[in-house]
């Protein structure tokens, strides 16, 4: 009796782990060719009764400072990992570990993951199915659809969600008028974007710019975006 109990858990077990499996590679194969319709952090302004301003840009329509911008920025190694940044990581861990300002170590494939597919949060579970996700959006969508949904998901600003809505919200332009200095500001409020303001920064947030600003030339100079133009 206890050997067919525990058949029983174990078989129920399998056949959860393998929809779980089957569901979550069916859901990023459809976001493959589909725009994610909402994501958790929209649904949440929704519920709260915020507008919600996103409209989404195909990669080769924006400006390609945008993504040199946030390749500067946020991973420079964008193009070489295959969704983790070791080396960042292990930085990210030993400058936290050392009481200094708490830092992460997220590329931007493990960012769009989240973003795309799960909540906010620090837990393990979390954390876990988030590694799970970047596995399978490198697998099946590849570095442009990353970088693609990336800037279009992205929060950037109180109900603006996205490198379109944001350029029309700071600087009543599109996506693909963004100059590089607007491009490197727009990056530069990524990771405090409820914050910072990329149309009236501050003194930091300006000097932030200016630093990646110079980064997108060294981005397009030594083809470190090449993953994005094939």
């Amino acid at each position: 009796m206890i050997a067919g109990f525990f058949s029983a858990v174990f078989g129920l077990a399998f056949r959860l782990v393998l929809a779980f499996v089957l569901l979550s590679f069916a859901w990023v194969a459809v976001y493959r060719f589909v725009p994610p319709p909402i994501t958790w952090l929209q649904a949440r302004d929704a519920i709260a009764g915020k507008h919600v301003a996103r409209e989404w840009v195909p990669l080769t329509v924006m400006t390609k400072a945008l993504p040199r911008a946030v390749i500067g920025a946020e991973d420079a190694k964008f193009c070489d990992h295959g969704g983790f940044d070791l080396d960042a990581m292990e930085a990210a861990a030993s400058a936290n570990m050392a009481g200094k300002t708490l830092r992460g170590g997220s590329t931007i494939s493990q960012q769009t993951a989240k973003n795309a597919f799960l909540w906010p949060g620090r837990s393990y579970v979390r954390k876990g199915l988030e590694a799970y996700f970047t596995l399978l959006i490198e697998l099946v969508w590849g570095k442009p659809r990353i970088m693609e949904v990336y800037l279009n998901i992205i929060e950037m600003g109180p109900g603006i969600y996205g490198m379109e809505a944001a350029a029309e919200h700071y600087f009543g332009t599109t996506a693909n008028k963004l100059s590089k200095r607007q491009a490197a500001r727009l990056a530069a409020i990524v990771p405090q974007p409820l914050k910072r303001s990329a149309a009236a920064p501050s003194r930091q947030v300006k000097r932030y710019a200016r630093r990646i600003e110079k980064r997108v030339r060294v981005v397009a100079e030594g083809g470190i975006d090449s993953c994005l133009w094939r």
